[in-house]
Formats: structure tokens, C-alpha cells, sequence
């Protein structure tokens, strides 16, 4: 037994007491075998294909607080920065939902939308499919710990043919060090509706934390569901995530990734496309700096024929910061008449950042349309020079190109105030007087 391992089970003997749900004999069976798997397997380690290029010893080592403090050192002002505009928003804060900075609003008839623990206390059956059985193989030692120790997140479901028109806002805040947060959103859409969602991560100050959470989301058939995960983290913290979605028959589901903060940032992204004719989008940007790491891991399953991918990432990469991509899509036997495509882009602004891309495909039907491909290089000289010879300094242009490397995932958000707010973030990292040119 390690001693991680001796922490965790110390930590939930302490907890689990007062832990969400702890009155529900499921729960906390489905917990305890959680943390016997993650004893059994511990944190991933490079040793491991996936995690090859992702140590997380940092992790490992630290002993991140369990317990769960409501707030600290935030603001109705700062809460109101960050908020989008003319949404459904819930906010989080440290793990815990927050009433008194939420905003959820008039929602259409068969929508409901709530936090994990008032789920619990009103109606826990209906959490009970979507937690996860007790045997379940989990895919990394933080899957474990964030179904052993899952604080809150939300819990949306959309009744069959509804429309939600707003955007739903859920903002996850951070603002003490040396705390864990396990959240968890559950979202599912029935046949016919749709709903877009902007899954924000934003830090108070910069101390080193971990966030551990994990989205799983349900399309049913003919549904569509928008899903943007914007990753603002501290620089110091440390910022594990997963999204899962199941498709159904004519579903259509897109996700759209930026991974901005955080000293280290993992997202898992996996799709299933398990009915006939379901379409998936993946885009992603991530944009690193001093001595950060990022790592994209996506996985597409075409599990059924006449399905649709489209994969578009991009990475900016500065100073002496890494990144990972590792794009899988598998289509298998049964899946004939799949389409799938991928592109993973790499723009590195100095010689000490270094990513590490690895597009793969998977093919077992022999009726299928699949392509793939990735690049890493520099500034092109030519256009350099093209922006020079008509007066624009050499840090100018470079940052001008760069702006417009990065736009061009940015400019795919559906959401006019998100998408301002991600042009703002781009342009913050231009010098003053590149601004004035756009």
C-alpha cells in the first residue's frame, strides 16, 4: 500500500460521514468500491501509454485538503465578471453550489436543472443509473477518486422535443490552495430537444490546487448538445477533467475545448457514436506559456454505421511549455459508411516549447471515409516578411499571425458574449500596439 493510498483511505474514513448522499446505502457502496480501485491501481503513471508524456508525480506527492469550505476570498463583483450574460447560470464555488450567485431563471416546461446535492436529497433514483455501478472499471485512478469523493456539479435533463434558447452557464470557481474539488455534472438530452452549455474553470489568486472533475453527457435520438469547456485555472494548479458522450440515432454533438490556465491541464474527451447516422465536432485550442503542460486525450468510437466525426485542435505553445494531443478515432466492424476526419495544428513561438501530437486511427469496416493529420512548425518567414514590407515591426507581425492561428477555433463559438470573451483573452496576450491594427 502506498502512501497515497494510505492518505485517500484516511481522508475518506474522515469524511465520508458528512460526504453528499452519505445517507444513501448505494452511494456509499459505490464510493467505497471506488476507493478500493484506486488503491488497487493508484495514480497513472508514464509507464502507461496514455500518460506517456503526462507525469503526474506532482499530484502524487501533494496532500490537497478533502474537506469542503463554501467560500473564501470571493466577491459578488468577481462572480459577475466572469458570468455570461442572458444565461441559465450555476455557479460553484471550492466544489459546493452557490444559491445566492446563481441565476437559473424561467426554464421551458420538462427541463430540470440543479445541483448534484439537491438531486440527492429530492430525487437520488434518478441518479442512480447515471453514477456508475459498483464494479465499474474505472479508466484512471481520478476517475476513482472523484466517484469516492464527488462533492457536487451539476445535473441537467431535457425532456423529450425541448428547446432551451439560453445558453446554460456553469461557472466553477476556485479560490483556496491546497484544496481538492471532485465535481461531476450529469447531462442528458432526450429525443428531439436541445441545449448549449459553457462549462467554465476560473481560479481566485494563483495557488496550487486540484481540480478533478468529470462531464458525462447522454444525446438521445434526433437531440443536440453544445458543450465548451473554457479552462482558466490558476498557474499553479493542477486541472484533471473528463467528458463523456453516448449518442443516440441522429444526434448531432459538438464540444469545443480551451485549455488556457493551470501549471498542468489533462482533459479526456470521449465520444461514442452508438446509433445510426450520430455526428460529432471536437475543436480545441490550447495556448501555454512559461513552463505549463497541456494534454488533450479524445477518443471517438464509431460503434454504428452512417456516423459523422469532425476533429479540428490547435495549440500555441511559448516559453519552455509542453503539450500533448493524442487523437484516436476507431471505427469499428459494424460501423460501415463512417466519415471521419482529424487535424491537430501546432504553432511553436520558441525554440524551448515542445509538443508531442499523436493522431491515430483504428479502422476494422471496410466501407468508410477516414482521414487524418497533424503539423507542428513555426511562424512562416514569408508571411513575416509580407507584414513587415508594408510597416509593421517584426514582434507586430509575429503577433498578429499568431492572433489569427488561434482565431480561427475561436471564431467556431456559437455564443456571441463567449466568444468575445475569448477574443478578449486572445488579444490580452497582444502588445498594445497590435491591437490597435484589429
Amino acid at each position: 500500500m502506498t502512501a497515497s493510498t494510505d492518505f485517500y483511505n484516511a481522508e475518506f474514513a474522515r469524511l465520508k460521514a458528512i460526504l453528499p448522499g452519505s445517507h444513501l446505502p448505494w452511494l456509499q457502496r459505490r464510493r467505497e468500491s471506488a476507493l478500493a480501485s484506486f488503491a488497487a491501481s493508484g495514480f497513472p503513471t508514464q509507464r502507461q501509454e496514455d500518460w506517456k508524456y503526462t507525469g503526474v508525480t506532482a499530484i502524487e506527492k501533494s496532500r490537497f485538503e478533502l474537506a469542503m469550505p463554501i467560500s473564501n476570498g470571493v466577491s459578488a463583483k468577481q462572480v459577475a465578471a466572469w458570468s455570461l450574460p442572458d444565461t441559465h447560470r450555476l455557479v460553484f464555488l471550492n466544489g459546493r453550489y452557490q444559491p445566492r450567485w446563481s441565476s437559473v431563471g424561467t426554464l421551458p416546461g420538462g427541463v430540470i436543472l440543479s445541483s448534484i446535492i439537491e438531486m440527492l436529497e429530492r430525487d437520488p433514483e434518478q441518479l442512480d443509473s447515471r453514477l456508475g455501478e459498483s464494479e465499474i472499471a474505472y479508466p484512471s485512478g481520478f476517475a476513482a477518486l472523484n466517484m469516492a469523493f464527488m462533492s457536487d456539479g451539476a445535473y441537467l435533463h431535457l425532456a423529450d422535443g425541448v428547446a432551451v434558447d439560453k445558453p446554460i452557464h456553469l461557472l466553477f470557481i476556485a479560490s483556496e490552495a491546497k484544496l481538492a474539488t471532485h465535481s461531476r455534472n450529469l447531462l442528458s438530452a432526450g429525443a428531439g430537444s436541445r441545449a448549449s452549455i459553457v462549462e467554465q474553470h476560473v481560479a481566485v489568486g494563483e495557488g496550487a490546487y486540484l481540480t478533478n472533475g468529470i462531464t458525462d453527457i447522454v444525446v438521445g435520438r434526433d437531440a443536440e448538445i453544445v458543450h465548451h469547456k473554457l479552462q482558466q485555472e490558476s498557474h499553479q494548479a493542477f486541472h484533471i477533467a473528463a467528458v463523456n458522450a453516448d449518442l443516440g440515432q441522429k444526434s448531432r454533438f459538438t464540444s469545443r475545448s480551451f485549455g488556457l490556465g493551470g501549471a498542468l491541464a489533462r482533459v479526456d474527451i470521449r465520444v461514442g457514436l452508438n446509433a445510426e447516422r450520430a455526428e460529432c465536432i471536437l475543436d480545441g485550442l490550447y495556448m501555454t506559456d512559461g513552463r505549463q503542460h497541456c494534454d488533450h486525450h479524445t477518443r471517438i468510437d464509431h460503434a454504428e454505421p452512417y456516423g459523422t466525426s469532425r476533429e479540428f485542435y490547435k495549440g500555441v505553445l511559448a516559453g519552455a511549455s509542453r503539450a500533448v494531443f493524442n487523437g484516436k478515432v476507431i471505427v469499428h466492424a459494424d460501423a460501415q459508411h463512417s466519415d471521419a476526419d482529424q487535424s491537430n495544428r501546432n504553432l511553436l513561438l520558441s525554440d524551448n516549447a515542445e509538443v508531442d501530437t499523436k493522431p491515430q486511427l483504428e479502422i476494422y469496416a471496410d466501407d468508410v471515409k477516414c482521414s487524418h493529420g497533424a503539423t507542428v512548425g513555426q511562424l512562416d518567414p514569408e508571411q513575416i516578411f509580407y507584414l513587415r514590407s508594408r510597416g509593421v515591426d517584426d514582434e507586430s507581425a509575429r503577433a498578429l499571425l499568431t492572433f489569427a492561428f488561434a482565431e480561427e477555433v475561436v471564431d467556431r463559438v456559437d455564443i456571441p458574449p463567449l466568444r468575445a470573451g475569448l477574443e478578449k483573452l486572445l488579444l490580452g496576450r497582444l502588445p498594445e500596439r497590435v491591437k490597435e491594427l484589429l
